[in-house]
């Protein structure tokens, strides 16, 4: 493939994705938005068809496509530094800010479950609605693929468990080969050069497949906290498809039943991470931090991260050729389906069951659902809306 990208400093690329860290809120699809106004239009720094290349590459790939297409754009624009300093430059922001919220939280004690800490599970709930409304329009828009996502809810709320979750994604990617029509093969067009050679490619891929080999090993035979962490995070991280709002049951189905994390303290975060910009992942900084502190928040966020790095340099290269491959899409398609359906199951319980619990909850979260379908407006702002009217609806 060919290459419109040409070298340039860490620093620079740092620069240029901390302004957007600091800037874009809005989720993974705002995000694409203002990555293709400052590097596609502004700076000139790949063509429309190369952006557009990357995006159906990590939209291919388990994990937060925004992200990684960050990561992309910073490996070829300056190298592996260049990826690094695009991703910390982007995430570094947000997750400050949720390692902060959550200390914050640790000075509350009991008081979760009424005031303004309540409202951010309200709004939780409207946000998830408005991402499975969003998602099912565009992933699951057909008979076909709303019975994979119907088929995926019932399996995930099954199985209580994150096996309940990857048997869910497995049945949907078998499905989606066996189910949906096979598209046509898309037309060529201009690539980003990968600047990975097919060698690092596969010793990237052969370390993602060790660790995710040993690393539930390790924590089998390990007490150490640390490494058990590093285990779920890093596999959460390995199997979330469908941008950021799916690693919501995947987290919690790895957090909460083993005590690490109860679910008040879990949606509290997950609705405080929709008032920041950046990725939406950097809630794994949260749950460190209310785990553990500053150090284990590092710790889970580096996790959940390490995939996407791993299958970028590992299927960068290997990219035009499996694009090509009518079954691999099928299956996409089918993955695609069934996290609609994760996300449905995942509103029901936890997020429903546990941010409804009156009739002023409810009214609450539907004024919201309202201003974020209807009103467009900016989804930092219904949090902190819905913080304000649950603290006074607490105060009656």
């Amino acid at each position: 493939m060919t290459s419109p990208v040409h070298s340039g400093r860490a620093g620079e690329v740092f620069a240029a994705f901390l302004k957007l860290g600091l800037t874009a809120f809005g989720g993974p699809v705002a995000h694409l938005g203002y990555f293709r106004d400052e590097f596609v239009d502004r700076r000139k720094w790949l063509e429309e068809k190369s952006f557009a290349d990357l995006v159906a590459l990590c939209q291919f790939l388990p994990g937060p496509a925004s992200s990684q297409v960050g990561i992309a754009i910073g490996l070829a624009r300056a190298g592996y530094a260049g990826a690094i300093a695009a991703w910390a430059g982007f995430t570094l922001p947000s997750a400050l800010a949720l390692v902060a919220f959550a200390y914050g939280v640790s000075l509350f004690g009991g008081s979760l479950g009424s005031g303004w800490l309540h409202g951010l599970k309200v709004a939780a709930v409207a946000v998830v609605a408005l991402a499975i409304l969003g998602m099912a329009r565009t992933l699951a828009p057909d008979r076909e693929r709303a019975s994979i996502a119907a088929l995926a809810a019932v399996t995930a709320l099954a199985i209580d468990s994150v096996w309940g979750q990857i048997g869910a994604i497995v049945v949907g990617a078998a499905a989606g080969m066996f189910v949906l029509k096979r598209e046509p093969v898309p037309a060529d067009h201009a690539g980003i050069s990968p600047r990975t050679g097919r060698a690092t490619a596969i010793f990237a891929l052969a370390t993602l497949a060790i660790l995710l080999a040993g690393l539930p090993i390790a924590s089998a035979v390990s007490n150490n906290t640390d490494i058990r962490l590093f285990d779920r995070f890093f596999r959460t991280g390995s199997l979330v498809f469908g941008g950021g709002h799916v690693v919501l049951p995947l987290l919690q189905a790895q957090v909460v039943p083993p005590g690490w994390v109860n679910n008040d303290v879990f949606l509290a975060g997950y609705g405080a991470a929709q008032a920041v910009p950046g990725p939406l992942f950097t809630f794994s900084a949260y749950l460190g931090a209310v785990i553990g502190g500053w150090k284990t928040a590092a710790l889970c966020l580096v996790a959940i991260f390490l995939p996407s790095f791993l299958l970028l340099i590992g299927v960068m290269p290997f990219w035009d050729e499996l694009r090509r491959r009518a079954a691999a899409r099928a299956a996409l398609r089918g993955v695609n389906a069934a996290v609609v359906g994760l996300l449905l199951a995942a509103f029901y319980n936890p997020v429903w069951t546990s941010g409804i619990v009156s009739k002023g909850d409810f009214g609450l979260a539907v004024v919201a659902f309202a201003l974020l379908l209807l009103w467009r407006t900016p989804p930092w702002l219904v949090v902190v809306f819905c913080a304000v009217c649950a603290e006074l609806l607490a105060a009656l």
